[in-house]
């Protein structure tokens, strides 16, 4: 059953196409007919710094800003990102999360401690039981590109939705460069596979 609105917050880390991922969520929202809003902050991520997206989907959106828990769907494309917006999140929310850490240079100049996949699970079940994994990088190398793991996400999600591979696969096409294409849609399908796996 399709239903009246989706708010999706997508984060990460420079360089790990979260914003590409948002570019599909949102063409595949207004194919499906919604009204779409979508919002990106980056913080230098050039540098490997944290880049948030929003990704609404509505009858009518007024604000492509998703407000302070009321993310319906968290998707961190970097593990520890995701304890910082857990505050964006609907109690019992989904969210998933790539299982891949990149140090940030406060934790590899000693300033900062990454934290442990036990806490990181620790706050999410706080929020919410509908929490799932991904290798996303082990994935897509398998595909045939590590760069691809933000579409095995996106393939872990339609999964997770219920969707048909056939909404997904040609704005994936379309939004990716046409020499990646077969990469991108084999990480897409195996994303979609990997979570059918998961129980």
């Amino acid at each position: 059953m399709r239903k009246k609105s989706i708010s999706f917050m997508l984060v990460g880390v420079g360089g790990q196409g979260t914003i590409l991922a948002s570019n599909v969520l949102a063409e595949l929202g207004l194919n499906l007919g919604y009204d779409v809003k979508q919002a990106e902050v980056h913080g230098m991520s050039q540098r490997g710094g944290s880049v948030t997206s929003h990704v609404r989907w509505s009858e009518h959106v007024y604000s492509p800003i998703i407000a302070q828990g009321d993310a319906d769907i968290l998707i961190a494309f970097e593990k520890s990102e995701v304890g910082h917006y857990l505050t964006d999140l609907k109690p019992g929310g989904m969210v998933l999360v790539n299982d891949y850490s990149i140090i940030p240079i406060t934790v590899s100049s000693g300033g900062a401690t990454y934290p442990a996949d036990e806490k990181l699970d620790e706050m999410l079940h706080k929020v919410t039981t509908d929490v799932h994994w991904i290798k996303g990088v082990e994935i897509a190398e398998q595909a045939g590109s590590s760069k691809a793991a933000n579409v095995v996400l996106l393939g872990a999600l339609a999964k997770l939705m219920e969707m048909d591979a056939e909404q997904w696969l040609p704005v994936i096409t379309k939004r990716v460069p046409p020499k990646s294409v077969e990469t991108n849609r084999k990480a897409f399908l195996s994303g979609m596979q990997a979570m059918s796996n998961i129980k």
